[in-house]
């Protein structure tokens, strides 16, 4: 990862480099926030490490800049100045993380590591006009409400639930898909309630090593563990008086559950450490991609601290069960991507728009987002054309999404490939082989698809299918890709 250090002290910048080189990031240095605007301008940038208190431009107004014209970039921020105020200051504002000075070197690890993992989870920022001008918030609310995107009857149901719960302090569980824009939700929850002057404080339950979990959400009391030089205070307590937006929620870990039940039942907490109960008015909200229902039959998941979650369930459709929003989605990613990309396309031909309805998106709005950037880029008339888009909406190769597979017939006179030369008679076939080689199929067209769209570079690949890049090799070679695909990139 390419992290950019920002400070006015040449032994911190110093000692922040040797750390990140040890770590095999890469690291590039800047003195103030003016000379960081200047290098994020020209190179990318992945993570900011920025001091708050610098000559010409502070860490706040560099973070400032930094959410309205890199949002896809991290920030941690660190002082010796700190407060509960700063802290929630510099959270409020968009940072990342919040590192007090001195620090020992592995919590300042352990944060990196949180920003490389996030970074992983979501790529990319998506589908959030919140991040947009203002003169774009206009436009946002004539194809949705709460700055969301989508008039089809399951949206429309969506926003009447915003509407009134809201302005309640009931705590609301959000389900659905990834890329489905359940952050979103959480943030229209807050912005539209009396909440809202406070703040709204955002944690990804799948980011925290679990050994952390607790002292992330709860703080911790100077010497309470190695490392701990000074007392810090969790996302509870920054959040005191607003909304805690807990994601991926399924993610925390059973022993991790019992704490986090007494809080949210009893509003109060210990820091790790720590002696003094405080207490804090808090809205919870939460969201998942899994079925708690099931995790909890696995063992998995407590079952009293789902039902204190899903006081107010909002589950949110996956985008195949929404295709009345696709004119209105890509006509907003057009709008907001000519912008960015300093492009002037008009929209998309009526074919192309055919083209996007017959997709099943299985990564949902990310994915179709992604493309719509993609393709904008390329684009070199007025409008997007069917040829413009990505082959696999073409239709010259066919993205199947594994809700969406027939089912094998087993009428006696049928067939399957089993290889590229040769067919055997499904009676040879036990259901378990059928189911293995469709499943080979499947992987087969995901990887070649994927392989295609990052110009044959294995390591993006591996990125763009949420798999280890040693796991993308072993897979190709099983499927006998590996040889074919002598031209194929695979360095970093």
């Amino acid at each position: 990862m390419k992290i950019l250090v920002v400070d006015d002290e040449v032994n911190m910048r110093k000692i922040l480099k040797a750390m990140l080189l040890k770590d095999k990031h890469d690291v590039l240095l800047a003195a103030h926030g003016e000379e960081a605007l200047k290098i994020l301008k020209e190179q990318s940038v992945q993570l900011v490490i920025s001091d708050i208190r610098m000559p010409r431009m502070d860490g706040l107004s560099l973070l400032d800049v930094i959410q309205k014209e890199f949002p896809t970039v991290l920030v941690i921020l660190m002082t010796a100045h700190a407060t509960v105020d700063a802290a929630v200051s510099a959270l409020k504002h968009g940072a990342f993380d919040f590192i007090l000075k001195p620090f020992d070197q592995d919590e300042m690890k352990i944060a990196v590591q949180k920003a490389v993992k996030t970074l992983e989870l979501s790529p990319q920022s998506y589908f959030s006009p919140l991040a947009l001008p203002q003169e774009t918030h206009a436009q946002a609310r004539v194809f949705g409400q709460y700055t969301l995107i989508g008039r089809s009857a399951n949206m429309l149901d969506i926003y009447q639930m915003i509407d009134k719960v809201a302005d309640t302090p009931s705590t609301v569980l959000i389900t659905g898909e990834s890329g489905t824009g359940k952050e979103l939700i959480a943030t229209a929850l807050h912005e539209t309630s009396s909440r809202k002057q406070f703040p709204f404080i955002k944690i990804n339950c799948a980011a925290i090593p679990k050994n952390l979990m607790e002292s992330e959400l709860f703080g911790y009391e100077k010497g309470a563990f190695t490392g701990a030089v000074s007392s810090k205070p969790g996302r509870f307590e920054l959040a005191d008086g607003g909304t805690l937006f807990l994601d991926e929620i399924g993610e925390i870990p059973v022993d991790m559950q019992v704490k986090l039940l007494r809080a949210l039942q009893e509003s109060e907490f210990e820091r790790v450490g720590g002696l003094k109960t405080i207490r804090v008015n808090v809205r919870i909200v939460a969201a998942t991609n899994r079925d708690l229902k099931k995790e909890i039959e696995q063992g998995h998941f407590r079952e009293d601290l789902f039902f204190r979650l899903n006081v107010v369930p909002i589950v949110l459709p996956p985008l195949r069960e929404r295709m009345d929003d696709i004119d209105r989605l890509t006509q907003y990613f057009v709008v907001k991507y000519n912008q960015k990309l300093k492009k002037n396309v008009q929209g998309l031909t009526t074919d192309a728009l055919d083209a996007l309805k017959a997709h099943p998106w299985p990564g949902n709005i990310r994915e179709l987002e992604n493309v719509i950037e993609r393709t904008l880029l390329f684009t070199e008339g007025a409008k997007i054309e069917r040829k413009d888009l990505p082959a696999e909406l073409r239709g010259e190769v066919k993205m199947v999404h594994p809700l969406s597979l027939p089912l094998v017939s087993v009428a006696p006179e049928s067939s399957i490939k089993i290889n590229q030369s040769q067919e055997r008679p499904i009676k040879d076939l036990s259901m378990k082989d059928i189911v293995k080689q469709k499943t080979n199929e499947i992987e087969r067209q995901l990887i070649v698809q994927a392989l295609e769209e990052t110009a044959g570079n294995v390591t993006h690949a591996a990125k763009v299918l949420k798999i280890s890049r040693k796991g993308l090799q072993l897979k190709m070679k099983e499927l006998g890709l590996r040889d074919a695909d002598e031209d194929f990139v695979d360095a970093e």
